[in-house]
């Protein structure tokens, strides 16, 4: 899945700052498209013209991974014809965590014996998948596998505990992690589209996860680096170790 992210640099003391600059401290700032997958299965009841059929929609969420890399450097790069890397991934939220979720939605439906499809849509409104035909109503309904993108929201707080030249420098960090919300979206319709000119949609919506649910990680202290004082990269990286981002420069270690 195509995964984008956009940063925000904070100003001032705390402030994720562009190559050539420093910093005391440093907060990484970062809304991600975080990758997930929707399994639902749906089930149906009372598909009569009034009031319309009854749908039970389950299933669960499962998210994907994010990791932070710091990646300590001895030297600029360009500076000279090699420059030894260290890289330490840490786990921001594993992949896999899984939420779960069991809705009754009120009826709806256009009478008689509709054919339901779903989409997924963000905490804003936007589809962040297709529509999927799930059935005819007194057929029952298809279960589903669908891939998601969540924009979410990334904060991390960077401190340096030591600077030591061994083991090397010791990196703190923690912050929270805030998702946008996904909605399911049923939608019922007497044809197919395109078969008339004219198609009555009634939709009713489900909320699968509310705008704004947080997963705070505590503290955590990776060690690594190249002994001394080595400049200190960050990028996000997802739950395979594909980079997310480029490389943002937080500081030589005794400045963070």
């Amino acid at each position: 899945m195509q995964t984008s992210l956009r940063f925000s640099i904070a100003a001032g003391v705390l402030g994720l700052l562009p190559i050539g600059a420093s910093a005391r401290a440093a907060t990484v700032s970062a809304t991600v498209d975080l990758p997930a997958v929707v399994d639902t299965s749906a089930t149906v009841q009372d598909c009569t013209n009034n009031p319309g059929p009854f749908i039970n929609l389950q299933g669960e969420l499962v998210l994907g991974g994010i990791s932070g890399r710091f990646i300590f450097r001895n030297n600029v790069q360009g500076t000279h014809t090699h420059v030894e890397d260290v890289n330490m991934d840490v786990v921001v939220i594993p992949s896999g965590l899984t939420i779960r979720f069991a809705k009754q939605p009120p009826e709806g439906g256009v009478g008689g014996n509709p054919r339901v499809y779903l989409q997924f849509l963000d905490g804003s409104g936007d589809p962040v998948s297709d529509e999927i035909y799930l059935g005819r109503c007194v057929q029952g309904l298809n279960q589903t596998s669908t891939d998601v993108a969540l924009p979410t929201d990334v904060v991390l707080n960077v401190a340096a505990a030591s600077c030591a030249n061994n083991p090397g420098p010791f990196i703190t960090f923690d912050g929270q992690l805030t998702i946008g919300g996904l909605t399911a979206r049923l939608i019922f319709r007497n044809n197919v589209q395109g078969t008339h000119s004219h198609t009555e949609d009634v939709t009713v919506d489900v909320e699968v996860l509310p705008p704004g649910q947080s997963i705070q990680f505590p503290k955590q202290p990776p060690l690594g680096g190249v002994g001394g004082n080595p400049r200190i990269y960050f990028q996000l990286v997802d739950g395979s170790g594909s980079p997310l981002s480029g490389e943002y420069y937080l500081g030589k270690c005794v400045q963070l």
